[in-house]
């Protein structure tokens, strides 16, 4: 929609800040328990019935409260049977991806069932037997070679024998999401259904996204008003238990088809009540829109809740507001688009505030759509009426406000964050947490979609976890449950599984504990290291079971001294480098009996120990592990749980050591929700990343050593020791730092930078010990996603003042990265021995595109470090000529990202290895996935270069053309059908359409910083509305379990939050500046390490005034877009004016951030001056075309020198890169020599002494005396001959923006820009004015030259008859291989050089003022007088 006619933003957003009617959502931890419901009904039996299904409301005047709206099902298929489907069952599954039999009958192509073998069967279960006359299938969303083949449809009375109905053969799908329709021979009429596959197109697995069955029986009439009756729960869903309602078997469901243009709604009535409001009177209830028809204008969320008072008066024309701050109606919630579909959302309003004193009378379900037509299903379930929960208290902790449950209802279909409920310190050794499926390692807590029979979640374990991701999976774990058997327990894990509710769960970061529907409770507190458990039994029956995800492992259990020992090695596939595990516990009662419990394939692990509880019905375990041996992880408990040690101490001291950390930022103006999510990210923050060492010695002498994860094994793992290698020192792993360089890193380099020294050194710590530092450590080498993006997430660290890490080493490790050819896919740069010599990485390397952005942000980190080193290093300090030359190198390197833009189609794609674009213009779609972009399109890549956003808007026409590209990127919808190479829908793309934000996707990385690129258009105001919006609706639904718009990843997600809340966000990682938003609360206070305060205010703050109008930094007006962190990080205050409407503040000419490139001309970085087509290579000896190939994988040894002759002079070569071979022998000194005729040869650059580190690697050097040459020689002087490529690197100086050839006829002006006369005759004066620029490549000029205050002058071989007169120039001055028939005088021009070489002046030369012009060598013959400064030349 044009900007004109879109609803003003305060409509999309939530009243974060001083709103009536907010709703507190306390954390469990001091939540009293709530006082019994006035009404409450799930829809269950025993509970409140509806007294009308299908019923519209009667409105005051006694006219229908519905209009345009019947109750057709417009998703629905005639003749569909499986609404009588009771149960749906598979011999083989998915359940850790969600990926079940169920999803068959959800009616969602984009959900499937996933079978683990090729051939399997699915089978239906109906209430009664059923006719059928045809049935259809529905190919999945990706692999076609997992979609059947052959298979049998059969039926069956009792579900044992079974007839075939139907067999097929040879089936093909074309296409993803293709529906296909078999008809019967003949009617079949049977309670049972089951395809067999027996064949599918080759792959391992098996998918089908549906099973139709069906018969010829028309659609009913449609009711004339929208339908509305309790029903068994919605059947898909992207996380929820399938058939079921949210706590119950049943829930009440709303459907039909909005069929007017223009405005719909309906108010159906559901309970006949007689409540009275009162003050503290809250309507909460469940809701679950479906995502209807695939239509993007959400229509089923147009829905909620109403209440009809005896008055006449409805709650949805009171004003109440939701929990958030929405409208609590159907048009509010729909236009806030704060519920999600396909999942169960949470509801509160306190409507007290605006109802107090009326009497409800009627409980309705509305829907209330200013669209139409559209489809429209939905569900709601819990609804309650009764005594809001109390607010938090005053004195509440920080901790209090964090619930660990946020972000884990959600799996490998549809990601709210994909975390499990950790309980930890802060970046601790381990994690400890329950476990509700415990043969997996990844998904490893389900909030509902994994309920029980009774729609109960059930644990199956309680586990330690070293878990980063569920994509990365667990690895190094041991479990233990509870159990009340009498005798031996049954260690089978549906049989020891036990049911809880979440309101008698406490999860938080310091304390886990639960209370089972059998009795039991179990509590844990951690420490770095180990954790007690207490297991409370309501019997005197008390066994623990011990167990594992599988064999990998052993255990030990000493009955007599009560403790049991064990190893572990269950790691997942992406593991990289998990060593073993191993535990150590002791208990707090007598054992009575215990022994292992073989079978089911875990015979190594499974054991248990029965208790005599005595009189307190507890069991104490104090546990503890080591990645060393038995005997540490013995010695790690000994240091951090004394045998005195109660839950409660432990708890406490782990409560304080979070508290420590969560109070750096306090707030004022929040609401009870907005706490928890604060509090809740900071939780993650610090969560990740985490210490892999341990004490080996001990707490008076600690000696600190860890198993490493990346260097080679010494010897053999034994039941009670490691065969790691042992290192001194202090390792961190578990992070994925494509992910968390964004966001995480520059939080912990603001908040607690003393500790992200730390966690820096520990992870150059991999450096030191394994060569690489991990892309994503988990523990080791995982090869996983693009980028080496510790390289700039260190260096900004370091540019941000954080120097407690060996810098140096990090600094190596990253100039490694960018540098060094990789010796395996899992360190390194992937490409990097072609990219550095191409400009680019091509397409010969996987997502090769997006290999190249992410270096050019890496190496903008790398210029920028390099440039602090040199100007903080001694002058004697033998690498800050490196320092300096590399600060120069890699500035340029990081704007490389202009060889992969295609101005054709005005989008970044990949090229191949000799520079054709991946696809046509014709045929290129932005909305595509995959091939060149990692996790997401076009779109999404079309602004990652953050650090150079005025180099971008120039790619783009200017700020403008930005702000018009960032504009239509809002405006084009994500709508997940342009799978690309992923070759079907991932969740990435569901979660990116569901953020209903156009292209931009908040639920994934490559997203997040573009809504602050409006900064860089000189449109701040748009960076304000779209961080404002994201914070209000897409961090919602934490007391569901639900938290984020996607994968929570390492604390990313959470820190983009932090920053974002704050009102600033550091766009350019590598830079120590932040780019400003639009602060969410009134106050916000950084308790800042150095013990000052950076204080933002911002009392205006509301929903509707989201707009800076003003800031005032430290009582000083500011109108930058920007902030440096040292202003932020040496404490202060920032006070912003904030309005409803968007103002001038930011836009002026210099507020936007400071960028790479100035000016409006495209960005012309360094590049290669030689390989093929660009000239010819000779050397002493041997095949010399190698070191000119483009990559560093070939190389050779020429002899005594290599020459290389351009095609062209128009580019003088001011750097070269040597790359060593993959062996020894590289020289150790040369020289670098540039002709102009190949015969008089002039020193470019010398060097002695030099090294390189290691092999491959490719070092670049500065050209002390650059030319416009076209013969280059390079002589070995000392060391080996041996190289892999050679690169003579140069650019435009400058670039072009009106070039003149063949012959031109009068004066020519040069009045701006640069103008480049390229081979041309002029026959007239020429003139350069203020500003402007000159370049003259051979050709000739019949006048006069005359260049006054010019930008930079240039002439190479030009034959000029007349004067030339260059004065006051700021730019490069050079004269070289010019015939000048006429006086020359170069005065007082104070650019960087001036050359004077090889020419033929025909008259005097004089020289004054200037920075002292050289001739490298290559004399000039002058026929007059040489004066001043060119004396000697």
């Amino acid at each position: 929609m044009p900007r004109s006619v879109r609803p003003p933003v305060c409509a999309l957003l939530s009243a974060v800040v001083l709103s009536a009617g907010l709703t507190a959502v306390p954390s469990p931890a001091f939540a009293a328990p709530a006082p019994p419901p006035d009404f409450h009904s799930s829809f269950e039996p025993g509970e409140p019935a509806p007294d009308w299904t299908d019923t519209v409301d009667t409105g005051p005047d006694g006219k229908p409260k519905a209009h345009g709206v019947n109750g057709a099902n417009g998703t629905a298929v005639p003749g569909d049977v499986r609404g009588k489907l009771t149960e749906a069952t598979a011999s083989s599954e998915n359940p850790e991806g969600g990926e079940i039999a169920p999803n068959l009958a959800d009616g969602k192509p984009e959900s499937k069932w996933l079978s683990k073998n090729p051939a399997a069967w699915a089978q239906f279960a109906m209430t009664e037997p059923v006719t059928i006359t045809r049935y259809g299938l529905t190919s999945a969303n990706d692999f076609a070679d997992r979609d059947p083949r052959d298979w049998k449809l059969q039926g069956s009375a009792d579900g044992t024998t079974w007839t075939d109905l139907d067999t097929q053969t040879g089936q093909a799908f074309s296409e993803r999401f293709q529906p296909k329709e078999y008809r019967l021979a003949a009617p079949a009429t049977f309670q049972y259904f089951r395809l067999d596959i027996t064949k599918n197109h080759g792959a391992p697995l098996l998918q089908l996204a549906e099973l139709l069955l069906a018969n010829d029986e028309p659609a009913p009439p449609p009711l004339p008003n929208m339908r509305s009756f309790p029903d068994g729960g919605p059947t898909g869903g992207y996380t929820n238990k399938s058939r079921a309602g949210y706590s119950g078997s049943r829930a009440f469901r709303y459907s039909g088809t909005h069929t007017v243009d223009g405005r719909g709604y309906s108010y159906n009535k559901i309970f006949d009540v007689d409540l009275p409001v009162h003050d503290h009177t809250e309507l909460s209830y469940k809701v679950f829109p479906e995502f209807s028809g695939d239509d993007l204008r959400y229509p089923s969320t147009h829905v909620a809740v109403d209440l009809a008072f005896t008055d006449g008066s409805y709650l949805s024309d009171l004003g109440a507001a939701d929990q958030y701050g929405f409208a609590l109606s159907p048009a509010g919630q729909g236009a806030a688009k704060s519920l999600s579909i396909n999942q169960w959302n949470s509801v509160r309003s306190a409507i007290g505030t605006v109802a107090k004193g009326k009497v409800i009378d009627r409980i309705l379900v509305g829907y209330d759509n200013p669209a139409g037509p559209a489809p429209l299903q939905g569900w709601l379930d819990d609804i309650r009426l009764g005594a809001g929960t109390p607010a938090p208290p005053a004195n509440a902790r920080p901790s209090d406000h964090v619930l660990t449950t946020r972000g884990t209802h959600a799996n490998s279909t549809f990601s709210r964050g994909n975390n499990f409920p950790a309980t930890a310190v802060p970046h601790g050794f381990n994690f400890w947490t329950p476990v509700t499926d415990a043969g997996s390692t990844s998904w490893l807590y389900r909030y509902h979609e994994a309920n029980n029979a009774q729609n109960l979640p059930t644990a199956q374990a309680f586990s330690v976890s070293h878990e980063p991701s569920p994509w990365m999976g667990d690895r190094q774990t041991f479990q233990v449950q509870p159990s009340l058997a009498a005798g031996v327990p049954d260690a089978n894990r549906d049989a020891r599984e036990l049911a809880f509710r979440h309101e008698n769960e406490e999860a938080k970061a310091h304390f886990y504990g639960v209370q089972f529907e059998n009795g039991i409770k179990t509590e844990l507190a951690p420490t770095d290291h180990a954790a007690l458990f207490r297991f409370t039994f309501p019997g005197a029956d008390a066994n623990l079971i011990f167990d594992n995800v599988n064999n990998n492992g052993g255990l030990t259990l000493d009955k007599a001294a009560g403790t049991i020992s064990g190893f572990s090695d269950v790691k997942s596939g992406l593991s990289a480098g998990a060593g073993r595990l191993f535990v150590y516990a002791e208990f707090d009662k007598p054992v009575t009996a215990g022994d292992k419990l073989p079978g089911e394939g875990r015979d190594n692990v499974r054991g248990y120990l029965r208790f005599d509880t005595g009189g307190s019905k507890t069991v104490q375990m104090r546990i503890a592990t080591s990645l060393i041996s038995v005997d540490q992880a013995k010695k790690n408990l000994e240091q951090e749980i004394d045998p005195g040690a109660t839950l409660e101490s432990v708890r406490d001291a782990a409560q304080a050591a979070w508290d420590e950390k969560l109070r750096v930022i306090e707030v004022e103006g929040a609401s009870a929700d907005q706490l928890q999510t604060l509090y809740s990210n900071l939780y993650r923050l610090f969560l990740y990343p985490n210490s892999g060492y341990e004490n080996v010695g001990t707490k008076q002498q600690p000696k600190i050593q860890y198993a490493s994860p990346v260097a080679p094994k010494t010897g053999p793992d034994t039941p009670t020791h490691t065969g790691s290698k042992l290192v001194d020192g202090e390792i961190f792993v578990n992070n994925g730092f494509w992910d968390t360089y964004r966001t995480t890193w520059p939080a912990y380099a603001l908040l607690t930078p003393t500790m992200a020294g730390k966690m820096v050194d520990g992870f150059t710590q991999q450096y030191r010990d394994g060569g690489w530092i991990s892309r994503w450590s988990s523990p080791g080498y995982a090869n996983l996603m693009t980028g080496t993006s510790s390289d700039v997430a260190f260096a900004d660290a370091y540019l941000k003042g954080v120097r407690n890490f060996d810098v140096r080493s990090a600094y190596d490790a990253a100039l490694k990265n960018a540098s060094v050819t990789p010796p395996n896919a899992s360190v390194g740069r992937k490409g990097l021995d072609t990219s550095i010599f191409l400009g680019y990485t091509s397409t010969a390397t996987g997502e090769g595109m997006s290999w190249g952005i992410e270096g050019y942000v890496n190496d903008f980190g790398i210029a920028n470090m390099s440039k602090r080193l040199y100007d903080e290093a001694p002058a004697d300090d033998p690498r800050k000529q490196e320092f300096l030359e590399n600060y120069e190198y890699f500035t340029n390197r990081a704007q490389n990202y202009v060889n992969h833009f295609d101005p054709s189609i005005g989008f970044f794609q990949g090229k191949s290895p000799t520079g054709e674009w991946r696809v046509p213009a014709g045929a290129y779609e932005p909305r595509e996935w995959g091939h060149d972009y990692t996790e997401t399109n076009g779109w999404n890549m079309a602004f990652t270069v953050p650090h150079d956003g005025n180099g971008l808007a120039n790619l783009y026409g200017g700020k403008d053309g930005l702000a018009k590209k960032l504009d239509e990127f809002w405006a084009t919808p994500e709508t997940a059908t342009f799978p690309g190479s992923y070759g079907g829908v991932i969740h990435e793309m569901r979660e990116a359409r569901d953020v209903r934000m156009g292209q931009y996707g908040h639920s994934n990385q490559p997203s997040h910083h573009i809504p602050y690129m409006y900064n860089y258009a000189g449109q701040p105001s748009k960076t304000q509305e779209k961080v404002r919006e994201v914070l209000s609706r897409l961090y919602l639904g934490g007391e569901l379990g639900q938290g984020y718009a996607g994968d929570e990843d390492n604390g990313e997600m959470s820190a983009w939050y932090l920053f974002s809340a704050l009102g600033f966000y550091p766009l350019q990682m590598g830079k120590a500046d932040y780019a400003i938003g639009s602060p969410l609360f009134t106050k916000a206070t950084v308790n800042l390490e150095n013990g000052r305060k950076l204080v933002i205010n911002a009392p205006q703050n509301n929903a509707k005034n989201v707009y800076v109008q003003g800031l005032k930094v430290n009582g000083k007006e500011h109108t930058s877009t920007s902030l440096p962190h040292d202003l932020l990080a040496n404490g202060g205050t920032l006070d912003f004016t904030m309005g409803p409407q968007p103002s001038a503040w930011g836009t002026g000419p210099g507020d936007a951030p400071e960028s790479i490139t100035g000016g409006t001309a495209v960005a012309s970085p360094l590049h290669d001056l030689t390989g093929p087509g660009k000239g010819t290579a000779t050397a002493e000896s041997g095949d010399v075309n190698g070191l000119f190939d483009n990559t560093s994988g070939s190389e050779s040894k020429p002899g005594s020198w290599v020459r290389y002759q351009l095609n062209s002079d128009n580019e003088a070569a001011s750097f070269y890169t040597l790359t060593s071979p993959k062996g020894a022998g590289e020289p150790a000194s040369w020289v670098l020599k540039g002709s102009y005729d190949g015969q008089t040869w002039a020193v470019v650059d010398e060097r002695k002494d030099q090294t390189f580190q290691w092999r491959q690697h490719t070092r670049a050097f500065k050209a002390a005396k650059p030319g416009h040459y076209t013969h280059y020689r390079l002589e070995f002087t000392g060391g080996g001959t041996a190289l892999a490529e050679v690169e003579l690197l140069g650019k435009p100086d400058p670039v072009c923006t009106t070039t003149v050839r063949g012959e031109h006829q009068g004066a020519l002006a040069v009045t701006s820009g640069v103008t480049c006369v390229d081979g041309a005759n002029v026959r007239g004066p020429v003139t350069v004015a203020e500003g402007a620029s000159l370049v003259v490549d051979g050709g000739a000029i019949s006048g006069p030259v005359s260049a006054s205050k010019a930008g930079s002058v240039r002439f190479v071989g030009t034959k000029v008859t007349g004067p030339i007169s260059i004065t006051g120039s700021s730019g490069a001055v050079a004269l070289e291989r010019t015939t000048v028939y006429g006086p020359v005088e170069i005065n007082g021009n104070t650019g960087p050089s001036v050359l004077v070489a090889a020419n033929t002046v025909q008259g005097p030369l004089s020289c004054g003022g200037n920075t002292q012009p050289v001739n490298n060598t290559l004399v000039n013959s002058v026929r007059g007088a040489v004066a001043g400064q060119c004396a000697g030349l």
